[in-house]
């Protein structure tokens, strides 16, 4: 295969610079002919070959500037494969233009784009694909690729947040973690010699820390063992379906994270839901997809439950009701939705309204948890340090007398 750069004037008139692959010059010529394009300039190029990656990651925000881009040159009368070409061009992930060179050769080859992107679920999900199929099916592909984007920025800043208000605690804890193994494995040892050097008995706290210190110390590498091990298997058995489902369900009933993970499982329902509808996709398909994204499984079920239930011909609300997951203001809107035929707008509005309720509930449980986090920091590395220090203060009362 060879690489040619070229300039052509499309249909509508417009000016486009390019590469695309061919076996000859003259296959070339006859594919951007087919396009129904004015041949200004054709060159072969030496091409640098694009690796192809084994492993990757195409971030989301990549994904999403990849959507809004793909849109705005389509929307400009850019065939797709020559707007696919512009952004292989121009993409400086190589595992990501790997998977673009993919895709643009498949299209070449006459598959469609759907198709090609479903060979890659590492970076379109199956969201991406059914909307883009409707889209093909309904040549509306700006229109639908838009509400992809718009889709996909909200679901990241959602991701965004919830991982922002965790990261404060999470830093705080490893602090806490490695102050207390320094205090364990250097501090308290040095301490114990000169207590054993002074004599005497210690105070209850100081032996409770220095029996725990001495427990630690001979038995780290069972410790971290154990640890090891009880985390695989906790995560080889949440990995089950029975393991996924209760874990899930276990999340649900917590007090206070239940509820955040309730709106947010809720908000992403809603939005993924009414995302799909409003871009075609058939009510099967979409609510398929609809519970594989929720994230959760008990949800999932209850999507499922639904889908049976509308091929039976009874409405959505009624198997989601029956599932006692959803609060009764959802299934009230949804039944709404489906009785006034906007059901489309109602799950727009209870995303919206959940999305801004799972805002507000992680704001303020962000603020409520810094002061415990700060106190847990303080009891535990306060508590060692006093621990250390009541001895030494009582030698210095004995002295003072």
């Amino acid at each position: 295969m060879v690489f040619f750069s070229y300039t052509v004037r499309t249909k509508e008139g417009k000016t486009v610079r390019g590469g695309l692959e061919a076996e000859s010059k003259e296959k070339a010529l006859e594919y951007l002919h087919s396009q129904g394009n004015i041949i200004l300039s054709l060159k072969e190029e030496k091409k640098k070959v694009t690796p192809k990656k084994r492993g990757g990651r195409v971030k989301v925000d990549e994904l999403v500037v990849f959507s809004r881009q793909l849109t705005t040159l389509i929307e400009s009368g850019i065939p797709v494969v020559g707007a696919l070409d512009i952004l292989w061009q121009q993409t400086t992930n190589p595992y990501f233009k790997a998977v673009l060179e993919d895709i643009l050769k498949e299209l070449r080859e006459g598959a469609s784009l759907a198709s090609s992107l479903a060979k890659h679920p590492k970076v379109f999900p199956e969201i991406y694909v059914s909307m883009v199929e409707a889209a093909e099916t309904s040549g509306n592909l700006p229109q639908i690729l838009n509400r992809l984007s718009l889709y996909l920025e909200k679901a990241n800043a959602l991701r965004k947040k919830i991982i922002s208000s965790l990261t404060y605690p999470a830093i705080v804890v490893i602090m806490a973690i490695g102050i207390s193994s320094f205090l364990i494995f250097k501090i308290i040892p040095t301490f114990k010699g000169i207590f054993d050097t002074l004599g005497g008995d210690l105070p209850l706290p100081t032996q409770l820390l220095i029996g725990f210190a001495e427990l630690v110390r001979k038995n780290v590498l069972y410790l971290i063992g154990v640890f090891i091990i009880a985390l695989v298997a906790f995560y080889r058995y949440i990995s089950t379906p029975k393991g996924k489902k209760m874990y899930h369900k276990f999340l649900l009933n917590l007090p206070i994270l239940g509820d955040i993970v309730r709106k947010i499982s809720i908000a992403k329902f809603s939005r993924t839901f009414a995302t799909l509808m409003k871009s075609g996709v058939n009510i099967t398909t979409t609510l398929d997809i609809v519970g594989k994204t929720s994230g959760n499984k008990i949800i999932e079920e209850a999507v499922v439950n639904s889908k049976k239930a509308i091929q039976e011909g009874i409405p959505i609300s009624k198997p989601l009701e029956e599932s006692e997951v959803f609060p009764p203001m959802v299934i009230r809107m949804i039944a709404v939705g489906e009785k006034s035929g906007k059901l489309e707008e109602m799950l727009s509005k209870i995303a919206q309204f959940y999305e801004e309720q799972t805002d507000a509930v992680i704001s303020g449980l962000t603020s409520l948890i810094e002061p415990i986090v700060i106190a847990f920091l303080g009891i535990v590395i306060g508590g060692i340090v006093v621990a250390l220090f009541l001895p030494i203060i009582k030698i210095t009362q004995l002295l003072g007398r």
